[in-house]
C-alpha cells in the first residue's frame, strides 16, 4: 500500500477547541457581570429585562453599606461620585431585601436630587411557594 502525501490540514478540531473555549468565555463573563458584592434581591412577578445601554450599578449589602464599583463608600463619597456621570445614565440599585426600606430611600432622594432620572431597582425573579 502507497502512503499519500498530506496536503491539507484538518481544521475540525481547532474549530471544536475554539468553541469550547468561547463557552468558557461566555459563561464566566456572565457571572462577572452579575457582581462580586453579595446581595440577596427581593422578588417580584414583573422584571425589566436588561438593556444594552450603559449603566451603572449601586449595591447596599444586608448590613447597609453603600457600593459603587465594587467599591464601599459613605453616603457623601457616594453622591460626589455618581455626581460625575452624566445625567442620562441608567442607575440600578442592587439592594438586599433584609435592608430597612430607610435606606433605599436615602440612596433614591440622593439621585433625584443630583438630577439623575433613570433609576431602577434591581429584583430577583419569583419563586413560587405553592
Amino acid at each position: 500500500m502507497e502512503d499519500k502525501e498530506i496536503s491539507m490540514m484538518n481544521v475540525i478540531p481547532l474549530i471544536d477547541i475554539m468553541l469550547v473555549l468561547l463557552t468558557i468565555v461566555l459563561v464566566t463573563s456572565t457571572f462577572i457581570a452579575s457582581g462580586k458584592i453579595p446581595v440577596d434581591l427581593p422578588q417580584a412577578k414583573a422584571s425589566e429585562k436588561m438593556e444594552n445601554i450603559p449603566q451603572e450599578f449601586i449595591e447596599i449589602d444586608s448590613s447597609g453599606a453603600f457600593f459603587y464599583k465594587n467599591q464601599e463608600y459613605s453616603e457623601t463619597e457616594l453622591k460626589s461620585e455618581v455626581e460625575k456621570l452624566p445625567k442620562e445614565t441608567k442607575i440600578i440599585i442592587r439592594a438586599d431585601k433584609k435592608i430597612s426600606l430607610d435606606i433605599f430611600v436615602v440612596i433614591l432622594d440622593m439621585l433625584k436630587a443630583s438630577g439623575f432620572e433613570n433609576v431602577s431597582l434591581q429584583t430577583g425573579p419569583k419563586t413560587s411557594t405553592h
